[in-house]
């Protein structure tokens, strides 16, 4: 016990220049990284960097007197806090390569190409990714189903793919926040002390405005932007698909059933492995043949045959033969392998996210913005900018939204600011710009489910870059900033000790 005092004793606070040094390098490695390899950074150099960027954190901690048993530690707990993201990655990659296999994603691109109209099909992307958001209050979940079923219709037309995936995400995080099913829509007004359907309330008042003017840029998208000839004549692509798969409703059962679990509020990963089981259920059933060519071993009985081909899809994706190449690209993909890269992204920014937050840089760097700001506008503003540069820094959603919300409890206490106010700056900045970061563990989800660079869809994720700014404008405007009356006592959360592992998606 002594030996642990004195060990706290001799830990010395980190300066300015302790917390600047770990951050200025991870900047300047990513921008290299970026730099030498392009869009092939996220293929390994990103993760190197991160990796090389918790290292020269942990040096400088361990300088001011942290062990380095306890760093190692504390890595591993920040890792942790992501072992529900990685879950569910790796189902996801799982459900992809199965609803490849099971005709489910053919059966979406096969009606998609008959009925949406290029013209409109951005802005009804946006339009059924937000329906969906809304109903499985999960932007994760509705990126890896319906998300992805767009994405291979967007090619099958013609569509940009850049484009498509902005769509997407634009859609699938403004149903997520607006819905009382979402975990950060629940989780952040918990935190303040606020009410969840009073925080839907507030945040509508930007959320709303933001999704309606990014469905008019998508509509405006469409209408003037001249389509791309698609890789493949769509009759002979139709053609092609009602030759190779059992076209049939039947196959959207795995979505449906994922919908339902997802309404139930079921956990996240639970329900995408269902549906992945029942994607394999209806390949064994509706696509018998599919599977045997997949496997390829007329030696194996037709059931283990059968069941060799799902093992197969789910731990490597399905690899489409049908002698049509652009076809064949399409629906070839998926398995868990396919998201290992991502998970040593996750991994690697988590590390250097528990060496900043534990080492106290985060709060180093936090603490001078804080003080001195003034007005509720420079206060909403420096709630917004530490929600982002924690997004950026700890590279998690979770950590971007619970930190600045505790921080500045008091803060905004002091300044007359109703606990909703800070909640809603929260969710404006942290919520939305995770999906933007390529290292942040949301980022690197949607750019693993949908197959599209997080640097490539970046510049079309409209609603998420309007949320923000309106947040921002709102914020210095004094629209929507909510005070406390002189009768109304200082809320006090009952939630500072949620955990951040029990809240991943």
């Amino acid at each position: 016990m002594e030996g642990e005092t004195a060990q706290a004793e001799e830990v010395r606070p980190p300066s300015l220049l302790d917390a600047l040094i770990p951050l200025l390098f991870m900047i300047a490695l990513l921008a290299l990284s970026v730099v030498l390899f392009g869009l092939d950074a996220s293929l390994g150099p990103l993760q190197v960097a991160l990796f090389m960027s918790a290292v020269v954190a942990a040096v400088v901690a361990h300088k001011n007197g942290h062990s380095w048993k306890r760093l190692g530690e504390e890595i591993v707990k920040g890792i942790s806090l992501a072992m529900a993201a990685i879950l569910i990655l790796l189902m996801v990659g799982a459900l992809i390569g199965v609803w490849q296999l099971s005709g489910t994603i053919a059966t979406i691109v096969y009606y998609g190409i008959q009925y949406i109209n290029p013209s409109w099909f951005y802005l009804a992307v946006a339009l059924i990714t937000g329906l969906v958001g809304l109903v499985t209050g999960s932007s994760w979940t509705t990126a890896a189903t319906i998300g992805v079923a767009f994405i291979g219709i967007g090619k099958a037309i013609g569509a940009d793919t850049a484009i498509t995936a902005g769509a997407v995400i634009s859609g699938a995080y403004f149903g997520d926040k607006m819905t009382p099913l979402s975990e950060t829509t629940i989780l952040t007004p918990q935190i303040v002390g606020s009410d969840v359907y009073a925080h839907i309330r507030s945040m509508a008042k930007a959320t709303v405005p933001a999704y309606l003017i990014a469905l008019g840029i998508f509509f405006l998208i469409g209408r003037y932007q001249k389509i791309d000839a698609p890789p493949v004549n769509p009759d002979e692509a139709l053609a092609v698909l009602a030759s190779t798969y059992t076209i049939s409703l039947w196959n959207l059962l795995p979505m449906v059933v994922l919908l339902v679990l997802g309404l139930r509020k079921y956990p996240a990963y639970l329900s995408i492995l269902i549906g992945a089981l029942v994607g394999g259920l209806v390949a064994v059933v509706m696509q018998p043949q599919v599977v045997l060519n997949f496997v390829a071993n007329p030696e194996l009985s037709t059931p283990l045959a059968l069941l060799k081909g799902v093992w197969m899809a789910m731990a490597n994706g399905f690899v489409s033969t049908t002698g049509v190449a652009p076809i064949d690209q399409l629906f070839t993909g998926g398995g868990m392998s396919s998201m290992l890269l991502t998970v040593w992204l996750i991994l690697g920014a988590m590390s250097f996210g528990a060496m900043m937050d534990y080492a106290g840089f985060n709060q180093r760097l936090i603490d001078p913005l804080v003080g001195k700001v003034k007005s509720a506008g420079a206060t909403i503003a420096a709630v917004m900018l530490t929600s982002v540069g924690l997004n950026i820094v700890a590279g998690d959603q979770y950590i971007a939204i619970v930190l600045p919300a505790r921080m500045f409890m008091v803060v905004f206490r002091q300044r007359g600011l109703h606990p909703e106010t800070l909640a809603t700056a929260v969710e404006n900045a942290g919520t939305v710009t995770s999906p933007l970061i390529p290292w942040n563990s949301c980022g690197a989800y949607m750019s693993a489910a949908l197959g599209v660079s997080t640097f490539v869809y970046f510049p079309y994720c409209f609603f998420n870059f309007l949320n923000f700014l309106l947040g921002l404008i709102y914020g210095f405007a004094g629209i929507n900033v909510q005070r406390l009356g002189p009768e109304e006592p200082p809320a006090v959360s009952q939630a500072e000790g949620v955990s951040l592992a029990a809240q991943e998606k």
